[in-house]
Parts: C-alpha cells; structure tokens; sequence
C-alpha cells in the first residue's frame, strides 16, 4: 500500500465545485438551437427493426399499452 497522502485537489467541497463551474460557464457557448422540420412519414424508408427488439419495446408498458 502506498503512504501517499490526497492531495488538496481531491478535497474540494462541492460548493467549491459548483463555484468553479459558474465561474467558467461563461467560457462554453452553447451552439444555437437548429429548429428542423418534422419528416413527414412517406420519406422515411429503409428502416427496419428486427423482430427481437419490436418484441421487447412492444412488452414494455410504456410503450405497448
């Protein structure tokens, strides 16, 4: 085992941290929000879904009843 003892780093209090990512927030620009036109149906081809997984999705309650 080692003796080596935590650095200061690794005691930082989650209000430190908290501190540390508002203070660099303003550093990372969110792209803008692109706004996309639903598919219309008709165009959405060549997808399929193997039976295994229509199975699966289909016995679970949020999507099957």
């Amino acid at each position: 085992m080692s003796n080596h003892t935590a650095s200061r780093e690794s005691e930082v209090s989650l209000a430190e941290l908290r501190g540390d990512c508002a203070r660099m927030a303003p550093h990372w620009a969110a792209p803008k929000k692109a706004v996309t036109a639903p598919v219309k149906p008709s165009l959405i081809h060549g997808v399929t879904v193997p039976p295994a997984s229509a199975r699966l999705i289909d016995a679970m309650s949020d999507y099957g009843d």
